[in-house]
């Protein structure tokens, strides 16, 4: 697991996400979508104002050529 403060570009190693029971179920389809189809590699699960997203990716270290080198740093190093 990473996690990436796309703000301030640093990692994160502990942080709490408060989801409505929608979100959490748009999270959970999205993930399904994501194991599902090897095509997709991330979704966006965005507030209902568009003002705070969430964005889950899904990586196998082998294959990252589709990421952003600060991804692939992250995912390689995780720093």
């Amino acid at each position: 697991m990473r996690i990436l403060d796309n703000d301030s570009d640093k990692k994160l190693d502990n942080i709490t996400v408060f989801l409505n029971k929608e979100e959490a179920i748009q999270l959970c389809g999205y993930l399904t979508q994501l194991i599902d189809d090897p095509r997709l590699h991330h979704a966006h699960l965005s507030s209902a104002d568009y003002q705070k997203e969430i964005t889950v990716c899904l990586y196998e270290e082998k294959n990252l050529d589709s990421f952003s080198a600060r991804s692939i740093k992250l995912i390689k190093y995780d720093e």
